[in-house]
């Protein structure tokens, strides 16, 4: 038996980051196109065809071959690598997710994503106390054999890769793997590149933006057996992590503090809604002991590899486009529900679906929800 990995060639690599890099193509369109067509390089010549059939009036930016060539190039510069979620170094908690990003950039040691990984966040504001505890958590976690991810954010952030440099730390980048932010870890960047792993999903180059951050989290959730919560405010970016975390079906660990101090409460609750109560890296050893690989086995493939599956009728996806649509508004709603209202089969829907995403007209969100732009 065997599952179905395996290594790109150097036209497929850059047909897989054209295909991301194109206007409206997220990583679950990503995935589905692929599916549907077999190939990115398939892909990319449906989708004009299948944005204008979701109603674009407008041309469909597709990412010029030169353009993915510079980015090839840039990163080749660095000395940074391109992973592609097929490929048998794509780490493999973070290919079970759905939304899993279809390419990472990889700088460092690439090796260490093959280790089982704990998340270690919280507040950029944190106390000494919580970067101290932050700091000794991470470094007991990475002398235990496990990589200890986060997001060089300030506060417990960088006092979580401080403490695990030494023993296996990996850095999750909002921006490119090369765009140090904020700018006073250049250092520690620095450090993590030449001992550790930097890991990225924008492109080579980009300066990290807000709307980055909330992307940027689940893949620091989605690279790990659990997410370990050090100092967090009740509206912290380290919450999104932790809801993202129990939507990919992860581990989640709170450090618990005074209920006087706001930078401590977000924990608190994290505790009273279920999450396990740490006070030493042996809690979270303990409770991930049975944690892998069960969870995130991925199920076996025989040899056999089908081609592509037969596009719906186009009469019946006529019928349902108008369905799907008024079944849809601002409000995200799951696609499972989407099927079940619409009566429709699944397969149609999803089409659809994809015919809308490309031409713009609906967003996805997290857990498997969509809504009209």
């Amino acid at each position: 038996m065997s599952d179905d990995r395996r290594a790109l060639s150097q036209t497929e690599r850059l047909d897989w980051l054209r295909l991301i890099r194109s206007e409206n193509v997220g990583p679950i369109t990503f995935h589905r196109l692929v599916e549907r067509f077999g190939s990115a390089g398939e892909a990319l010549r449906a989708l004009p065809d299948l944005a204008r059939r979701g109603g674009r009036s407008q041309p469909l930016r597709l990412c010029p071959k030169g353009e993915a060539e510079r980015e090839m190039a840039a990163g080749e510069r660095l000395g940074a690598r391109l992973l592609a979620a097929c490929e048998p170094d794509y780490p493999r908690a973070l290919a079970a997710v759905d939304d899993a990003p279809p390419t990472l950039w990889v700088m460092g040691h690439a090796g260490l994503l093959a280790r089982p990984a704990v998340a270690v966040v919280g507040a950029r504001n944190a106390s000494i106390a919580g970067r101290n505890m932050a700091q000794r958590l991470a470094r007991d976690l990475a002398d235990a054999g496990l990589l200890v991810v986060s997001g060089l954010a300030r506060g417990i952030d960088t006092a979580a890769h401080a403490g695990a440099l030494a023993g296996g730390t990996a850095a999750v980048m909002a921006g490119g793997v090369d765009v140090v932010y904020p700018p006073e870890n250049e250092g520690l960047h620095r450090d993590i590149a030449a001992r550790g792993v930097l890991v990225a999903e924008s492109p080579i180059g980009t300066e990290p933006q807000a709307r980055h951050f909330p992307r940027r989290n689940r893949v620091i959730s989605g690279l790990s057996l659990g997410v370990l919560v050090v100092e967090a405010a009740l509206k912290s970016g380290s919450l999104i992590t932790a809801r993202l975390a129990l939507e990919q079906g992860r581990e989640l660990f709170a450090v618990p503090g005074s209920p006087a101090d706001p930078r401590c409460q977000g924990c608190n609750r994290l505790i009273k809604e279920g999450a396990l109560l740490v006070e030493t890296a042996d809690d979270v050893l303990e409770a991930l002991r049975g944690a892998s690989p069960p969870p995130l086995r991925e199920p076996e493939r025989g040899l056999f590899r089908p081609g592509p599956a037969a596009p719906p009728d186009e009469s019946e996806l006529e019928r349902a486009r108008a369905v799907v649509v008024e079944s849809l508004s601002p409000t995200p709603v799951l696609v499972d529900e989407v099927i079940r209202g619409c009566q429709i089969s699944p397969p149609v829907v999803l089409t659809v679906l994809l015919e809308l995403e490309l031409a713009g007209r609906i967003q996805r969100h997290p857990g498997g929800r969509v809504s009209l732009t």
